[in-house]
C-alpha cells in the first residue's frame, strides 16, 4: 500500500518590513531671502520708491540622522545639517525727499550666512518598480541661523554727502523651520538604499550683529534678514539596521 506524503504547512506570509536605520546626505542650495531690513522702520519714512535685488552663492549641506521604518509605506526620520557658509550680496535702489530736497541713492550689502538645521520628517514610499521608490515627505523643526561679516556701503546725491560705511559683527537667531521633500530611492539590497531628493526648506529669519559706523559708533539696530528659503538636492544613503526574516523554502516532494 502506497504511504501518502506527508503534510507540509505553507509557507509563512511575509509581513511589510520595518526597522531603524542611519542615514546621511549631502548636497547643495538653492537659497533667497524675501527682505533685507534695517532695524529701525524709521529709516525708511521718507523714501518714495524702494527697490532691493539680492542672491546667495551655492552652499554645500551635510546631514546625518536616525529613522524607522514602520512598514513598505511609512517611515520617519529625525535629522541634523550643516548648511555651509553662502556668501550674499544685495542693493537697494531708492528715492526720497529730505529737509525738501528730492534724492537718490544706492546701498551695497555684502556678507555670508550659515545655518544648523534639526528637522522631524514623516515621509509616505509609493511602490517600488524594478528596485526604484518614489516618495512625498514633509518635516517641522528649528533652525540656528548665523549672519557674518556684514557691511553696508552707501551713497546719495544730496549736497555735501560722502560715501558711508557700517559694518555688523557676527549675529545668531533660532527660528521655526519646516520643509517639503520628495525625491527617488533605489534599493541596492535589503540592507543600503540610495537616495536623490529634492525640499523645499522655509529657514524663517536671520540678523546681524548690532550695526556701527566707520568710527565705531553703534547705531543700537540690527539688519534683519525676512522669509529665507531653500531649493536643496541632496544625494543620501541610507543603511538599515535590522535585515527582513528568512523563510526557508517549503521540502520538495517527489512522487515514487
Amino acid at each position: 500500500m502506497a504511504i501518502a506524503p506527508p503534510p507540509y504547512a505553507p509557507a509563512p506570509v511575509v509581513e511589510d518590513f520595518g526597522g531603524w536605520y542611519l542615514r546621511g546626505d549631502i548636497g547643495f542650495s538653492n537659497q533667497k531671502v524675501k527682505d533685507v531690513h534695517y532695524g529701525r522702520e524709521s529709516a525708511y519714512s521718507e523714501l518714495t520708491s524702494f527697490e532691493q535685488q539680492s542672491a546667495f552663492d551655492t552652499a554645500g549641506i551635510y546631514g546625518i540622522g536616525v529613522g524607522y521604518r514602520l512598514n513598505n509605506w511609512f517611515r520617519a526620520d529625525v535629522t541634523g545639517q550643516y548648511r555651509g557658509n553662502a556668501n550674499f550680496k544685495a542693493t537697494d535702489r531708492f528715492t526720497g525727499t529730505a529737509g525738501g530736497i528730492a534724492y537718490s541713492g544706492i546701498d551695497n550689502y555684502g556678507g555670508s550666512k550659515s545655518e544648523w538645521l534639526v528637522m522631524a520628517n514623516a515621509y509616505v514610499d509609493l511602490g517600488t518598480w524594478w528596485c526604484i521608490t518614489p516618495f512625498i515627505g514633509a518635516g517641522v523643526g528649528g533652525a540656528r541661523v548665523t549672519i557674518s561679516n556684514f557691511t553696508d556701503t552707501g551713497t546719495n546725491n544730496l549736497p555735501f554727502t560722502t560715501t558711508s560705511f557700517a559694518s555688523a559683527p557676527t549675529g545668531s537667531k533660532w527660528n521655526f523651520a519646516w520643509a517639503a521633500h520628495a525625491g527617488l530611492a533605489y534599493n541596492v539590497n535589503p540592507n543600503l538604499v540610495l537616495e536623490l531628493a529634492y525640499s523645499y526648506v522655509n529657514l524663517g529669519e536671520g540678523q546681524t550683529g548690532i550695526l556701527s559706523d566707520y568710527t565705531g559708533v553703534t547705531t543700537n539696530n540690527v539688519f534683519k534678514f525676512k522669509d529665507i528659503t531653500s531649493h536643496d538636492l541632496k544625494l543620501g544613503v541610507r543603511w538599515n539596521l535590522e535585515s527582513p526574516q528568512v523563510y526557508a523554502p517549503p521540502p520538495l516532494i517527489r512522487k515514487g
